[in-house]
């Protein structure tokens, strides 16, 4: 990982889901299954779940500029998620699912803005994603990270994220 590398932080339901896309794409050095931007500390799943902390399930994606734009890891995120339906994704309901770009400087937030409003032409509905400074972010448990690549056969990966990946050519 070079020091010109970028962070984004990025909610759009099930963190495996947004952690296999991104995983795929050429570009991108890490994808992390954390939370953010709840009010409790250091959450667990468990408490995440339950939806009384406030986090939303994400991925820390570190990209190469040079090789991905942020611009191309937004168009990404519009693809792959309906971010038109508040706190859900298919099956998976609660606050923890919803749609979120969690920035961490000014420029990431200008071109997330102008992202999402072109964006929204490709929708019907109104996107309810949040646009928002990423805060307390925790590194989800170990068992969530990579969990796609490592659990590939199990139902949730085979029914949900297998087709995701075809859909978006990435698999």
């Amino acid at each position: 990982m070079s020091a010109e590398n970028e962070t984004i932080v990025l909610g759009a339901g099930c963190f495996w889901c947004v952690e296999a896309v991104y995983e795929r794409i050429d570009g991108v050095e890490t994808v992390e299954a954390g939370y953010s931007n709840g009010h409790t500390n250091k959450p667990t799943y468990k408490e995440v779940c339950s939806g009384n902390t406030g986090y939303t399930e994400v991925a820390r994606v570190t990209f190469d500029p040079q090789k991905v734009t942020f611009s191309e890891i937004l168009d990404i995120f519009w693809k792959a998620h309906d971010p038109t339906t508040l706190n859900r994704q298919g099956a998976d309901v609660g606050t923890q699912y919803r749609s979120g770009i969690y920035y961490s400087s000014e420029e990431q937030k200008t071109i997330a803005e102008k992202s999402l409003t072109n964006a929204q032409s490709a929708f019907d509905n109104n996107i309810v994603t949040e646009i928002l400074p990423v805060q307390k972010y925790t590194v989800a448990e170990d068992y969530h990270q990579d969990y796609y690549n490592n659990n590939k056969n199990a139902p949730y990966c085979s029914f949900i994220i297998t087709p995701k990946l075809k859909k978006l050519k990435l698999e």
